[in-house]
């Protein structure tokens, strides 16, 4: 399925926040590939980072001259249940996946060989779920790349050797980070690069006073209050359950503390509704925490508001990929108390940006003295926004992929 009704994206739109220097940088590294054909494929067009970062990729490659597409791949609810069991693994966790799961998978990934034009310059596959459509296609000119947004440092190996034998043919592979790739990764070429955020999309544009307490009030959430925040998938390794806890630790010193937690329930994450329940039980009707997701109404525009109006921004993952919701709050200069995941490290500088913890007790004491101290909560608003600004912003994520081409081609200057 072709991703067709993408938003406006200009390089120029972006002029007043990276200045004019870095847009004529990279005008001119797009020049040296203008006219390249490109897809990028994942398996959802809506929740999560990936369908986040692609609504706005997309559309800001063409305006650099290439001419790209987005295909979604076209899947039955048996087929997501796999591709979660491989994620998990991937992650470490010990799971079984059948030679029957294997087949399924395969086979819903050859039905999907009519629906994608792979006749291209560079084939980007995102994440496990399409990974193995390189297998399928006997004849490609282009170069395939693959996007991975997992940390493979530490995975279950009967999931690694099946996710490795895909990647054999594939010209490269792209991590968040260098303590992501597996060191037996078979592809000739190894990229590291980071997501990045769009400061102009809903969800991060800048909004009034206005808009984010209409937002508010629409939910029951009173902005007199302290608000603490996490936002992301619902599943063990995001863990909201610690959230939960840090949330109820801040309560025996600050009563009227509140805690939003938030996501979108993407068509690829089969848990997202099993963990929703759970949640829902641990919570146990307290009028104080809020349970926010798109079945509730709550997309980008919301998302940015509750952000901005938050005290404190929470990401208590266990296993991280990179974690833009962490960016997303330091955008909107909102300190963000965190464990050190994956790419978190990153972007939380401890002491400067927000706080690393270990536990939930570290968390809770940091938070606490951060709705106490708003002095402080200024100051590392201001260094979070400047941080993302330097580094985690959707035109250097586009530079970066205008270099990864060029490289991938050999033709890197």
């Amino acid at each position: 399925m072709i991703i067709s009704k993408l938003p406006q994206r200009r390089i120029l739109e972006y002029k007043e926040i990276i200045g004019s220097e870095k847009i004529n940088e990279l005008l001119g590294l797009a020049e040296k590939i203008k006219g390249s054909k490109v897809v990028h494929v994942n398996s959802t067009a809506h929740g999560g980072g990936v369908a986040e970062i692609l609504h706005s990729l997309v559309p800001l490659m063409n305006d650099a001259g290439l001419h790209v597409e987005w295909q979604v791949i076209e899947a039955p609810n048996e087929f997501f249940k796999v591709t979660k069991k491989i994620h998990h693994g991937l992650q470490g966790m010990e799971v079984n996946i059948s030679d029957e799961e294997k087949k399924l998978y395969m086979n819903v990934l050859s039905n999907n060989l009519d629906k994608i034009d792979f006749e291209k310059d560079f084939i980007v596959i995102h994440d496990p779920q399409p990974l193995g459509l390189r297998k399928l296609v006997k004849q490609s000119f282009g170069k395939w790349i693959w996007r991975c947004h997992i940390d493979l440092s530490t995975p279950y190996k009967p999931v690694w050797d099946f996710v490795k034998e895909m990647l054999r043919k594939y010209d490269a592979s792209v991590f968040h980070l260098r303590e992501f790739i597996h060191p037996d990764t078979p592809t000739p070429k190894i990229f590291t690069m980071p997501p990045s955020i769009d400061p102009l999309s809903p969800k991060n544009r800048e909004l009034s006073e206005t808009d984010v307490l209409r937002v508010l009030e629409k939910f029951g959430v009173n902005p007199e209050k302290p608000i603490l925040t996490q936002v992301g998938r619902f599943d063990p390794w995001k863990d909201p359950f610690a959230a939960i806890d840090v949330y109820r630790k801040v309560r025996e010193k600050i009563s009227d503390v509140q805690l939003l937690l938030i996501t979108a329930m993407p068509t690829d994450d089969p848990d997202g509704l099993i963990y929703l329940e759970k949640i829902s039980r641990k919570v146990c009707e307290d009028p104080n925490v809020f349970i926010l997701t798109d079945y509730k109404g709550v997309g980008a525009l919301e998302v940015n508001a509750f952000q901005r109006a938050s005290t404190v921004a929470l990401q208590m993952s266990l296993r991280e990929g990179f974690g833009l919701s962490v960016s997303e709050a330091l955008w909107k200069k909102v300190p963000v108390v965190a464990r050190p995941a994956g790419g978190i490290k990153l972007q939380v500088i401890d002491g400067v940006t927000g706080y690393l913890v270990k536990n939930v007790d570290e968390a809770a004491k940091y938070v606490i003295h951060l709705i106490k101290n708003r002095k402080l909560r200024d100051k590392m608003g201001e260094n979070g926004h400047r941080h993302v600004k330097e580094n985690f912003i959707i035109t250097k994520h586009l530079e970066n992929y205008l270099k990864i081409f060029m490289e991938t081609l050999g033709s890197a200057r």
